[in-house]
């Protein structure tokens, strides 16, 4: 059986702009969900802010990807959902047709093949690394614009990806700008810290940390 959905409104320009100041680092301090597990990027640096456009496949069958990488649009990032299997479904011709239709990055819950293709074209990728070996057009079923999971993280259509050479993170578009706001900062103050840091000032204290290491130390036994 074969899905397919109306794919999200593209994001609104101002989402971009912001998440594309900051780094998906800073959002690792202050949440542990959204951030897709076991990918690594195909080259450093890379950066990208795109609106989440959801493929899942049944393991070996690609029919759905070739369907949905034709109905990108520009600012999409094309996200896919192997259902576990690690084989390569993006090679090529599927990344070509990604970055001609526009798409600012793709997250591939597989592997990824013809690197070298990849990497000529610039497109920013997250994978769960490289294999020969190949998913097929077999027709059996597939579905476009529904939710996924990928590395653990459930990514709705329209969600916000954003990546960078630290890695990809999820957020939904409503509370896109103000996290981005948040982060942006919390980046900000950095800049002071590092002085301070340079004129003698502790880390462990200015963080917190050598208090509660100071108050967690026990006696030894005697």
């Amino acid at each position: 059986m074969f899905v397919r959905e109306p794919a999200a409104p593209p994001l609104d320009q101002a989402v971009v702009e912001a998440l594309g100041r900051v780094q998906t680092s800073t959002l690792g301090h202050l949440r542990d969900y959204g951030f897709p597990k076991g990918l690594v990027p195909i080259r450093r640096p890379l950066r990208f802010v795109g609106s989440a456009f959801t493929v899942r496949l049944p393991h070996l069958d690609s029919t759905a990807l070739h369907v949905a990488v034709d109905e990108v649009r520009p600012g999409d990032v094309l996200v896919v959902d192997q259902s576990g299997d690690g084989r390569s479904c993006f090679g090529g011709m599927v990344s070509y047709t990604a970055a001609t239709r526009g798409a600012v990055g793709a997250v591939i819950s597989g592997s990824i093949n013809d690197v070298d293709e990849i990497l000529e074209l610039g497109l920013p990728v997250f994978s769960a690394g490289v294999s020969a070996l190949t998913t097929r057009i077999l027709g059996i079923e597939g579905a476009i614009n529904v939710p996924v999971t990928v590395g653990g993280a459930v990514i709705n259509p329209g969600d916000v990806v954003f990546g960078d050479s630290d890695g990809v993170a999820v957020l939904s578009r409503e509370e896109a700008l103000g996290i981005a706001e948040t982060l942006r900062e919390k980046e900000a103050a950095e800049p002071e810290l590092r002085r301070k840091i340079a004129e003698g000032t502790r880390l462990a204290e200015w963080s917190g940390a050598l208090a509660a290491f100071e108050a967690g130390i026990t006696e030894p036994a005697r």
